[in-house]
């Protein structure tokens, strides 16, 4: 899942010479958290909703408001922004995306072109939306958790088991943090299972690998199985 498939390609932007009242009506305009600022077409710099916050937050208390708006008028992005932006590029994975993020403790980056041009921006959010989406959560329906052997086939031989029961999977993922050597986690989202079946389902389940949960989304129940 690359960048340039989540990120928001609508792009609002705001001037290096522009002052930090109109950043804050920017945010606020059009519901955002970030602004990539530019000068002549150049990304410069990024202001955020936590940069206005912490110009502000020292002197807004000891002021009137016509005082607040006067000086928020005269404070400039380019005295307050954050320079040397970090970005990413179109190609770039939503994992690597947010490993940046992550590793650099921010909310979002501005996405740049070969050409150095803003094409987008991408935020948590937006990876939020992503796995949302990646996960089949959408779909609802039940989610199955496994701990299996990691060796050729194990996988499809738990799903082999789903589809006889009528399931249909929206989403197979797995993961190796903290699994014993040999083994990794498989968790599945399935739908169209009858109600009727779910519990010769388990037992089926149960007979070909340890079963760590069972989240059916229709009814909100849940099974938990996994130790530690």
């Amino acid at each position: 899942m690359l960048v340039k498939n989540w990120m928001n390609k609508k792009v609002v932007t705001i001037d290096v010479k522009e002052s930090m009242q109109d950043a804050i009506s920017t945010l606020k305009e059009h519901h955002i958290l970030m602004l990539p600022v530019l000068d002549k077409a150049t990304l410069v710099g990024v202001i955020t909703d936590r940069d206005l916050k912490k110009a502000s937050a020292s002197d807004a208390t000891t002021l009137e408001v016509h005082e607040l708006m006067y000086l928020l008028s005269k404070i400039k992005i380019k005295d307050i922004m954050s320079k040397n932006p970090i970005t990413v590029p179109p190609d770039f994975t939503l994992e690597e995306t947010a490993e940046t993020l992550l590793k650099n403790k921010i909310s979002g980056v501005p996405v740049l072109d070969a050409g150095g041009k803003v094409v987008g921006t991408i935020t948590q959010d937006d990876i939020f939306k992503a796995f949302i989406s990646l996960s089949g959560f959408g779909k609802r329906g039940i989610q199955f958790a496994f701990l299996i052997e990691d060796r050729p086939g194990s996988i499809k031989e738990v799903s082999d088991i789903i589809r006889e029961f009528g399931g249909r999977m929206v989403s197979i993922l797995t993961s190796y943090d903290g699994v014993p050597e040999g083994h990794r986690k498989l968790y599945i989202r399935a739908f169209d299972i009858n109600r009727k079946v779910t519990g010769k389902l388990k037992e089926r389940l149960k007979e070909k690998a340890p079963l760590l949960y069972i989240v059916d989304h229709r009814e909100n129940k849940r099974e938990i199985y996994e130790m530690g």
